[in-house]
């Protein structure tokens, strides 16, 4: 049975404090989104490259759903697929199974290629490369420690060195999110509940140098990268302001931040799905809720059904992550609950005690004590 959580340091604890979960989940249970254009339209292409598809064979909703026909359309229009009396074909010459990647569905990879060599020493997803890869970053792949010393974007190459400088790099970046659809809506507690469309952009901005014996900082590096855009789908929460004033929080950005990071730390026991599958956001003041909003979303183009999981099961999400804030005994914030190891913003500000607030405030506090 394959059970995937937040961390791995939570695992061992989670089991012996919840021995149920073991009976509730499904075996290699997992989450994805088959009308995802991301990854629908792969699949048709591959399943045409097979078999010619037709409208009252491979296109009914029993086979790739509803959206099949439109996908094929598109696909059309776009010259990858071509209509014949028989069906629809491919067209390209290249093998169309290859559209889908069964790594990720990140898209394009960059190539992580050794100075001097031109040896491929592994590869990253694109999306991620700008705050894994980036000039200056420490790449730990297979046990052996990289330098990068160059990122091209454009050609898909990051050109690594063998070398360990002694210290490890975290990037730091800047984000937004645009609301495009409001889909779902449900109350939680004290809170409004929304299931729907954003975009994101973010652009990493600069990098920490940490010294790998102590933790220290070392230093600051700017870096100029462009803004990377996607569109995603997302649950979020939004709490009025003579709400949020009557919780008296001291440090209601601290709370809501740590609220954000807790809550993606336990959405994978939800959507069953890995803890690097989904961004987060959280504002103090979002200019088009105009209210306090916690948004946590899926990290893949079109979304991959886990932001969805979570507004279905929202109730026992935010169970779970209230427990979680609650029995961890740290004072102020630690990895096991509030801290997250992707945090743009280096963990800053968090507010545990606030953040235990907020998520009381959607599902209440806890019950009695589990025998």
């Amino acid at each position: 049975m394959a059970i995937l959580v937040a961390r791995e340091d939570q695992l061992d604890q989670y089991l012996m404090e919840h021995p149920e979960y073991l009976m509730e989940q499904p075996v290699e249970s997992f989450t994805f989104d088959p009308a995802n254009p991301q990854v629908l339209g792969p699949h048709l292409c591959a399943a045409a490259a097979e078999v010619p598809l037709s409208e009252d064979g491979e296109l009914s909703a029993d086979i790739f759903g509803p959206t099949a026909r439109a996908g094929v359309d598109a696909l059309t229009d776009a010259g990858m697929l071509r209509r014949r009396p028989r069906g629809w074909f491919w067209t390209e010459r290249y093998r169309a199974a290859d559209l889908a990647d069964l790594r990720s569905s990140g898209g394009q990879r960059i190539s992580l290629v050794e100075q001097g060599t031109g040896r491929v020493v592994g590869t990253v997803e694109a999306h991620t490369a700008p705050s894994t890869a980036h000039e200056g970053a420490v790449y730990l792949h297979q046990g052996d420690v990289w330098t990068v010393t160059d990122l091209d974007l454009d050609a898909a190459v990051a050109q690594v060195r063998a070398k360990d400088p002694g210290y490890t790099t975290n990037a730091r970046s800047l984000s937004e999110v645009t609301i495009l659809d409001e889909r779902e809506h449900a109350t939680l507690g004290r809170a409004a509940l929304t299931f729907g469309a954003i975009e994101v952009n973010t652009q990493v901005v600069s990098y920490l140098a940490r010294s790998t014996d102590s933790g220290a900082v070392l230093g600051e590096t700017p870096l100029d990268l462009p803004m990377q855009t996607h569109r995603t789908e997302a649950v979020w929460w939004t709490i009025e302001d003579d709400v949020l004033k009557s919780l008296e929080i001291s440090d209601p950005a601290g709370a809501a931040h740590a609220a954000e990071h807790a809550s993606i730390g336990l959405l994978p026991l939800v959507a069953i799905c890995d803890r690097w599958d989904i961004g987060g956001l959280s504002t103090l003041r979002h200019p088009q809720t105009g209210t306090l909003t916690v948004f946590v979303y899926d990290g893949r183009a079109g979304g991959a059904g886990i932001a969805h999981a979570g507004f279905t099961h929202a109730h026992r999400w935010l169970d779970l992550t209230r427990d979680r804030i609650t029995r961890c005994d740290c004072s102020v914030g630690c990895p096991a609950c509030v801290q997250s190891p992707k945090c743009g913003n280096q963990n800053h500000p968090l507010d545990k005690a606030g953040a235990l607030t907020l998520v009381e405030l959607l599902v209440g506090p806890p019950g009695p004590a589990r025998a």
